[in-house]
């Protein structure tokens, strides 16, 4: 059974900075694309970041120059700088075999559980 888990969401001041890690384990992900989103409450779930198994990263134009996306073996982090109160959310770690796929909520094949970000104003 294949579940990635998500750590390292919480509550950050505005201006702040996270580190959100995912790990995957149960088969290799050495060739998927791994990518985050997250959800709001009342909202759609929506792409943040993405990184291909080559290592080209792609960002949504919400958190262009503040968020970046690395991997290492079965782990993917989401870095997040200059944290705001819009980017309070759900964050999700996904998995798929093309960036394309990984960047879009039907694409995944693989999903965690979530970990919540909270940005306080």
């Amino acid at each position: 059974q294949v579940q990635p888990v998500e750590s390292g969401g919480g509550l950050v001041q505005t201006g702040g900075s996270l580190r959100l890690s995912c790990a995957y384990s149960g088969r290799t992900f050495s060739r998927y694309a791994m990518g985050w989103f997250r959800q709001a409450p009342g909202k759609e779930r929506e792409f943040v970041a993405a990184i291909s198994w080559t290592g080209v990263p792609q960002y949504a134009s919400s958190v262009q120059d503040r968020f970046t996306i690395s991997g290492e073996m079965n782990t993917v982090y989401l870095q997040m700088n200059s944290l705001k109160p819009e980017d309070t959310a759900k964050y999700y770690c996904a998995a798929a075999q093309t960036t394309a796929q990984v960047m879009t909520v039907e694409g995944p094949e693989y999903w965690g559980q979530g970990t919540q970000v909270t940005v306080s104003s």
